[in-house]
């Protein structure tokens, strides 16, 4: 299980941002979870779901220029 990581962390990269969420989604899930926390919890994974959608596009975009023979640095921010 992943480490409970403060609400406004920034996720180390893609596989931690994903680790962390699959470990929230499951204690959401399994009912476990004080009432008091679920709001909070609800918006870590809003904020790791964002954090995701961001590095998938910055790759994508990076695939597109690769597929049209141009190379481009690829930055993470």
């Amino acid at each position: 299980m992943a480490p409970v990581v403060r609400a406004n962390a920034k996720p180390a990269n893609f596989e931690v941002a994903l680790d962390e969420m699959e470990s929230l989604l499951d204690r959401l899930e399994s009912g476990a979870m004080p009432l008091e926390q679920l709001l909070t919890q609800y918006q870590r994974g809003a904020e790791l779901l964002k954090f995701c959608r961001e590095r998938l596009q910055a790759v994508e975009a990076q695939i597109k220029v690769l597929d049209q023979g141009v190379q481009k640095t690829w930055t993470s921010d």
